[in-house]
């Protein structure tokens, strides 16, 4: 006998009201056994902990590796590495960071933060750039290590792409609201309701956030805030808004002290944030720590199309159709076939997110001369100024 066909579809969409605190106390709440990662040094308050000092066979590094997939998926969602980079390497990359600092101050750069008051801390953008090209020697000797290879294999797989940010929080620096990090996590709640379920659960796949620390990180010195098991929560780019999920984040946060050359890597939908800076005085701390967002390659189309050319060509046939009548919706469906929707990757330098957590896309430069009837002239001059904002040198 046939079985009776499954009438029964998936949900579809979330919406702000599908969050609930509870829920996710409740995975919160999750106790991980020690047996469950056997190569662990240790769990501390549910932060998985691999010492990097230890010398590992190929077999043991691939354990460590199926290990550390399912810490960042059905685990935890954090680890810390420690003695991840090597003392005298840590050393000379901090000499190069503090002379970018300086420089890029006495140059009157200013800088955004996406969940922090600009200007709190010192920031350097796109610093792995930076670093290989003022100093190849030293950029060579830190990115070679292990601890980056295994958690990025472990979670996105081969041909990952790395970028990284320097963050300095000086002493009194204020916490970051906690937050979930990109992709979703940099929109709006009424964007991110835009996107089906399963790209809830995408995201965070997309991408791996880690920091070295430069400098020992007491936890009076606000290392990451990191909420473990919240990566779980469904609608969680949804909920960490919500007043109640921020109360149960400073709540439950935990924050585990770093020494210099540690490393923490934890999936993007973790509720995280930076700690405030309680120290001051003479003993206060600048807390260095090289902010790295490992991407998956897989991110990218497969054709390469020239966008900022089909968006010229096809301005004045839209802004007809748009004198025509047609619905905004109409040419919206053209726009996004045309047009980079997305304003990533951008160079944080030149385009910084002080007004907001993403700056304009081309689609919405496009959308705007379509629906403002701009002069070619005008949009030409905005697309070369969108093209120049992206470039590094």
């Amino acid at each position: 006998m046939a079985s009776a066909p499954d009438l029964q579809r998936h949900r579809a969409f979330f919406t702000v009201d599908d969050v609930d605190v509870d829920d996710l106390r409740a995975l919160v709440d999750t106790v991980t056994p020690a047996e469950r990662y056997p190569n662990a040094e240790a769990i501390d308050r549910e932060v998985v902990v691999y010492d990097m000092a230890s010398e590992r066979s190929p077999e043991q590094r691939r354990a460590v590796i199926e290990e550390l997939s399912d810490v960042f998926g059905a685990g935890p969602g954090v680890v810390v590495m420690r003695n991840a980079v090597a003392p005298d390497v840590i050393a000379r990359a901090t000499a190069a960071f503090e002379s970018l600092i300086a420089q890029e101050k006495a140059d009157g750069l200013a800088r955004g933060d996406h969940f922090a008051t600009p200007g709190a801390n010192d920031r350097v953008w796109n610093a792995m750039e930076k670093l290989a090209v003022t100093d190849p020697e030293t950029f060579v000797d830190y990115y070679a290590f292990e601890a980056l290879e295994l958690v990025s294999t472990a979670w996105l797989g081969p041909a990952y792409q790395v970028t990284s940010q320097l963050n300095v929080v000086n002493p009194g620096g204020v916490s970051q609201s906690p937050h979930r990090d990109y992709h979703l996590g940099f929109m709006t709640d009424e964007q991110a309701e835009r996107y089906p379920v399963h790209v809830h659960a995408l995201s965070s796949m997309l991408t791996l956030q880690g920091a070295v620390a430069h400098i020992d990180m007491p936890v009076e010195s606000g290392p990451t805030m990191l909420l473990p098991h919240s990566h779980k929560y469904g609608p969680g780019y949804l909920a960490w808004r919500r007043p109640e999920v921020m109360e149960l984040f400073a709540e439950r946060q935990v924050q585990t002290e770093l020494r210099a050359g540690d490393a923490a890597f934890f999936n993007p939908a973790v509720l995280h944030g930076a700690g405030t800076n309680h120290t001051s005085g003479e003993h206060g701390i600048k807390r260095m720590g090289n902010l790295l967002q490992i991407s998956s390659a897989m991110g990218i189309a497969l054709e390469a199309v020239d966008r900022d050319r089909m968006c010229r060509a096809v301005l004045p046939a839209l802004q007809t159709r748009h004198a025509d009548g047609w619905s905004t919706a109409a040419l919206d469906r053209v726009i996004t076939a045309t047009a980079f929707g997305y304003p990533f990757p951008t160079n944080l330098d030149l385009d910084p997110p002080i007004d907001g957590l993403a700056p304009p896309s081309q689609a919405d430069l496009l959308r705007e001369a379509v629906l403002n009837g701009s002069p070619a002239t005008e949009f030409d001059a905005a697309l070369d100024a969108y093209a120049a904002r992206r470039r590094t040198h």
